[in-house]
């Protein structure tokens, strides 16, 4: 006797095929604008842009910016956070930058992010807590101007915007952005914040080449490696 599945598991079944069927819509209207819209992209990526954001579904970096494929370099990752020794992510931004020559890395927060909130709470989550303690280390740099706010939603929003800033400056700190600074003059950093409620971008900082923020993380190469 065959053994009914629930209810629950057929319904999942079916969910995920709603993406399989507007994947082919969403390449057919592709085709019917462009007949080689594919072709031309299938040996070759020359994007502009790294985008480094948050891992939440409700900020979708190439719809919110207007970007074709080939157009943006994404990496995401939980609250949007450039950590020196995560290899996963300076891999990408060594292969973006040096590879694929991107002339501007943007890093991109975003309001009523679940990470910075879990950040500033003291509860224990596991193994992430290892992950959102880089967060709190920028709660506490920037505590007297955080506790001055008594509306907890407003605090909120100003650490997602200084964690945002903060990464920013952890981006221009890698021998990886300085190296690329000297021998090419790029990229520029970039630091948004993104509005989920208005669906509009905030720029809050920028980073030009060459332009470190504390002198103390500044590399010096040697002239052959330049």
């Amino acid at each position: 006797m065959t053994e009914r599945l629930p209810e629950s598991s057929i319904n999942g079944m079916n969910e995920y095929r709603k993406l399989l069927l507007a994947n082919k819509a969403w390449a057919q209207e592709k085709l019917d604008l462009r007949p080689d819209y594919f072709i031309r992209l299938k040996d070759v990526q020359s994007p502009a842009y790294l985008w480094i954001g948050c891992s939440d579904s409700r900020v979708p970096a190439e719809d919110i910016t207007g970007t074709e494929p080939g157009e943006l370099f994404v990496h995401r990752n939980v609250a949007n956070l450039v950590i020196h020794t995560d290899i996963n992510l300076m891999s990408v931004v060594e292969y973006a930058i040096d590879v694929l020559g991107v002339r501007h890395v943007i890093i991109c927060g975003h309001y009523n992010c679940g990470g910075v909130k879990a950040a500033m709470s003291r509860q224990s989550f596991g193994l992430i807590n290892k992950w959102l303690r880089h967060i709190k280390d920028v709660y506490r740099n920037y505590a007297r101007e955080l506790e001055s706010f008594t509306d907890p939603e407003a605090r909120l929003r100003r650490l997602i915007e200084l964690n945002t800033i903060e990464q920013v400056r952890n981006l221009a700190e890698t021998s990886i952005v300085q190296k690329s600074w000297l021998k090419h003059g790029r990229p520029w950093l970039h630091g948004w914040v993104y509005d989920i409620r208005t669906g509009l971008l905030q720029e809050l900082t920028l980073i030009r080449p060459g332009d470190l923020p504390d002198d103390i993380y500044r590399y010096e190469f040697p002239p052959e490696s330049l």
